[in-house]
Parts: C-alpha cells; structure tokens; sequence
C-alpha cells in the first residue's frame, strides 16, 4: 500500500484478536497500563465469550488524548492473533490502518485488503526457538506482541519494565522470562519495520490524580466504606468479581486486630432466592447487608422484593446488566433491566433505582444506596452493567470524608423508647409516608410482627379493604418522599440548542462525544444524565423545556423512555429512541447516525 497514513497522535484504537484461555488477558494489560503511565488518557473493553476456553476473545484499547472513554467506531490496529476470526478481524480495521499478524505460517490469502498495512510478525517461530514448554510458548507469545507494539507505538521501554517489575516481584524466575519476551518482540519490530507507525503514544500529564478501575471492584470499595457487614449472593455472570472484591477487602479490613475475628459475614446461597432472602433477614435484625446479582437473578429475587417494599426493609441490591432475556448472552453488556428493577414484584410496587455512568459512580452512589436504603426503608437497586462492571476505565482517585457517619434514618433506640408510651412500626408519624422502626432485641416496647400480609399501623393482621387502602396509600405517599432525596441529573447545556437528549449509565461517554461532534457540525443539543429513579422535578423541566429529546438506551424497547412516559409528563410525540443492543457497548458514531437519520426524517416530514 502506498498510501501514508495520517498521523494519530494520541488518538487511536488497538483491538487484539486471541483465542480465550490463552492467557492474554495479561499481556493486553500490561499494553493498557503502559499508555496510562505514559500519562495518557486510555480506556479498555473486553469482549470474551462464555466458555472457559477455545472461544474467540477481543480486547479493545481505545487512545484518547481528549479523554473519551467509549467505543470510536474505529480500529486503527488490529492484533489478529486468531486463524479463526482472520476474515472479521481484518474487515474491521479502518482504511488506512494496520494488521499485525503471527507469519509462522503462510497467511497472504486470507490477508487480502489492499487499503490497509499487514505486518507480519513469526511471533511463534520466535518464541518456540526461545522456549521448550509449550505452555510457556502460549503465554510468551503474548509478552511479545507487547513488545513488537511497544515499537510500533513507542511505548516507552522503562515504563514496561516498570511494571513487570511490580508484577513478579516475588517470581525472579517469571520476571527475567518477561523482559526476554518483550524484547524479543521490540528486536523484531524495530530491525523490520519503520517505528513508530503514524500512530503512536506520546507522552502527556493527563491521567495524573487518575486511577484505572473495573466498576464491580469500586462499588465493593462503596460497600466496605458504607458500613457494610453483610453480603449474600449465588454466582452470576458478570456480578460475582463485586462480591469477590468485597470479600477481598473485608479480609484485609474488617478482621479484628485483637482477637483476629471477622467483622463481616459473606454467605455463598444455593441460589438467587435465598440469597435475598438472607440479605433481608440480615437487614432487619440491624446491619448493612446487600446482594450482588444480574438480570436471572433478578428475575427469581421478584417475590422478596415485593415483600422488602411491603414491609419497608432497606434492602441494597446491585445488577449488573447483561444481554437478555433468559440466558442471553451472560459476558455481553446491556441496559435491559430497567423496566424489570423498576416495577419488580407483583401487585403495585415501585422501587428505587441509582444509574452510575462508570467505576467512580459505583463508587459514591453505592454509598448513597445505603443511605437512601436506611432512610427511606426500602429496596435501594443500583443498575449497574458488565461495561462498567468488569472493564477498567481510567477514574479520578476517589476522595472520602472521614467525618461520614452512616444515616440509618428514623431508628428508635432504646432510650427513644424507654420514654415512649408505645410504639407503632406502621404509623406515619411525620407526614411523609416514611414510619419509624426498630432494631429487633433492643427493647420489649419495639417488637412488632414482620408479615408480607396485610398489616395495620401498629403491625397487626388485616383484611380490612379500608385499612388496606391507607397503608397503600401511605406507600405511594412516601414515594412522592422519595422524589426529594435522589440524586440530582446531571445537565449540559449548550447555546442555541436545537433538541435535547436523555441518557442513563454508561451510555454517557458515547452520548457526551456525540454531542461534541454535532455540535462541531453545527447541531447543539442539551444533554441530561438522568441518575436516578424516581425521576424528580429537574427532569421535568427538561422535558418542558424542549419540544423533541432523543433517548439514548442500550435496548431493544426503549425501557428508558418507557419509564418516562409512565412516570412523567413526556408524550409520545416528544420522545425519540435512539437504541443500540448487540451486545456491544455503545459508539459515538451509532449515537451520530441515529440522531441525524431521525433528524432528516422528521425535517422531510415537516
């Protein structure tokens, strides 16, 4: 190809094709790592199937030297690693850009484009002359495409160095194979082809103050620092690494210096069910407790959910969204659960819902999760997904308030009660259809029966149709409560803004690029994060405030918008879906397209 590529200086994207099983998780990020240390904004998505091994896996490094973290669109580097997957991998690359392929063996006629560069590497060859244990010569051939990119892209060798360092500090033996590998790629790459190619890292000072972090692992970090005691789960993809980070954290944090105790107690179920059910029992006698879960289990936790709301436990679940319905697709990523986490349950029941947009929200909402759950003595969902869940992204460092003291809400204790004539769990006392409770065994004036039942004010068996009106009526009293306390959307206006869009959780890196490049095409639109569920009174002034708003979800139904036109003053008319569900995560150009086509269409008609 004769045709020099542009130069892409901090602003490009890697895709490495490998067989899952491989080991090659760790040389794709030891690549990542390397670029944030460089000081420069990175972002990684991987896409592994199902199985084990034998599958085909992709890693996706997104270079941004804006600070974009969803998927561009693009591949200007593809690392085609996979026989299997020769034919997609090199269709995805984008004209102009690069394939880097194993030429052990002959490959030329599956290797055919003739708008792109191939660039072949005996990567096999290599390290089969340099390693006799096969499973060495499988994971060492890994540790050397880093290095064959470390020239192509000009990492820098020092940091790379750094970094094996850390990681087989106490493995000399592995450390001395590592560097070997990764020299052996750079030789190579370096003696055969001119390096750096057009695209390249430079060095910035961007990801300073910065962490690279999965969402799963920070929203443990929000459970550990919200006063969390107790976690109970089954295990589900792509849930249970929180539930591992949590136990990982308890381990090193809450074991009793003294008597070498555990101050936490996690609880592996025999399935979903009993799961919530153990979380809930934990809740009631006083601690903080939650479940970790994904759609299935969400789906088979309904009836405890229904009997949370009823009976007005706090209650913290976290779901991590996957592609559904039924099995689905367990390791691809949606934003499918809304409808079901809104309304779960039968009867009428409405429930809480928090939508971080990244690791650094899970984070801090999950804290809030529990505070909210303890004052407003309900079911608390933070609707989480495995884009966020189990890929790193790069996160300011978290900041915490050492003066934080948990708020349980309105709790009568012992002394409340010594002084008390009597005490009445259900009885709305203040007005705002949130009660007071007790902790069970803190005194005899504050037992009371917990039934799923019909109960009265004071907790006691009814069938009575009127007394059942005011206890419904008090619960959709304290919704309207409810409103109050959420977490405020996030609004980015702009001048001139020709239409508005509505977006929630990790939809809004693409959307916030999106909205970027049309406004550079002279097409501004204002944009609001919704963070929360119930939607409050700022929602409903964007609405008012513009005639069409595009909503952005990862669905095939619109479940957002759904959920606006049942819960706010929205029409049909004003709202347009604007929807992406292939299991991928959301791009600024399907974002793009999407908007310009409804666009055009509504423009023809007019």
């Amino acid at each position: 190809m004769s045709e020099k590529t542009p130069q892409r200086v901090n602003d490009f994207v890697v895709k490495l094709a490998n067989v899952n099983g491989t080991g090659s998780a760790s040389a794709n990020g030891l690549l990542m790592k390397t670029i944030f240390r460089m000081g420069v904004p990175v972002t990684a998505k991987n896409f592994f199937p199902s199985n084990i091994q034998g599958l085909p896996t992709w890693y996706e490094i997104r270079v941004s030297k804006d600070g974009y973290q969803s998927r561009s669109g693009r591949v200007d580097l593809m690392v085609a690693m996979n026989a299997q997957t020769y034919a997609n991998d090199l269709a995805e690359v984008t004209a102009g850009g690069y394939l880097l392929y194993d030429s052990s063996w002959p490959r030329d006629r599956q290797l055919k484009r003739d708008d792109i560069h191939l660039l072949g590497v005996p990567l096999a060859k290599m390290v089969n002359q340099q390693y006799s244990d096969p499973r060495s010569r499988i994971l060492f051939k890994n540790i050397a495409y880093v290095g064959v990119l470390s020239a192509l892209l000009d990492l820098d060798p020092a940091v790379i160095d750094e970094i094996l360092d850390q990681l087989f500090a106490r493995k000399t033996s592995l450390l001395e194979a590592n560097h070997q590998a990764v020299a052996l790629g750079r030789d190579y790459a370096l003696e055969h082809f001119e390096c750096p190619l057009p695209i390249r890292v430079e060095p910035m000072d961007k990801t300073k103050g910065h962490v690279v972090i999965d969402g799963n692992t920070a929203a443990a970090m929000g459970c550990l620092f919200a006063g969390a005691s107790v976690g109970a789960w089954y295990p589900i993809t792509p849930s249970t690494s929180l539930m591992d980070a949590f136990k990982s954290l308890c381990e090193r944090y809450r074991i009793d210096p003294e008597t070498g105790k555990n101050r936490f107690c996690i609880i592996q179920a025999e399935d979903e069910l009993a799961a919530i059910g153990m979380t809930l029992g934990a809740t009631w006698s006083g601690a903080r407790s939650f479940t970790p879960t994904s759609g299935p289990g969400l789906s088979l936790m309904g009836e405890f959910l229904g009997l949370a709301y009823f009976t007005e436990l706090p209650l913290v679940l976290f779901d991590v969204q996957r592609t559904g319905p039924s099995t689905g697709l367990p390791t691809r990523t949606q934003q499918s659960d809304i409808i079901a986490a809104a309304y779960a349950s039968h009867g009428d029941t409405r429930h809480v819902l928090l939508f971080p947009k990244d690791p650094e929200e899970c984070f801090y909402l999950t804290v809030e999760a529990f505070d909210l759950a303890d004052r407003l003595q309900t079911p608390v969902m933070v609707l989480s997904d495995l884009d966020i869940g189990m890929n790193d992204w790069m996160c300011p460092e978290f900041k915490w308030d050492d003066n934080y003291r948990p708020d349980r809400g309105k709790v009568l204790r012992r002394e409340e009660l010594d002084s008390a004539d009597s005490f009445s769990r259900y009885l709305d006392v203040d007005g705002d259809g949130i009660c007071y409770r007790t902790y069970p065994g803190d005194h005899p004036k504050g037992a009371y029966f917990l039934r799923g039942s019909g109960h009265t004010a004071n907790a006691k068996y009814t069938e009575d149709p009127d007394e059942y009106t005011d206890l419904m009526d008090r619960l959709r009293r304290k919704w309207e409560t409810i409103k109050s306390y959420m977490p405020e959307p996030v609004l980015h206006s702009r001048n001139k803004a020709v239409a508005g869009v509505l977006a929630c959780g990790s939809s809004d890196g693409a959307v916030q690029e999106a909205l970027d490049r049309l406004e550079e095409q002279g097409v501004p639109m204002d944009y609001l994060r919704v963070r929360a569920f119930p939607f409050n009174e700022q929602v409903e002034a964007f609405l008012a405030e513009h005639e069409r708003v595009f909503v952005v979800e990862q669905n095939r139904d619109g479940q957002l918008k759904m959920l606006l036109l049942n819960e706010s003053t929205a029409t049909r008319e004003q709202l347009i879906s604007v929807l992406h569900y292939n299991g991928f995560p959301l791009s600024s150009d399907s974002v793009i397209t999407q908007i310009q086509v409804a666009m055009s269409a509504r423009g023809a008609a007019a």
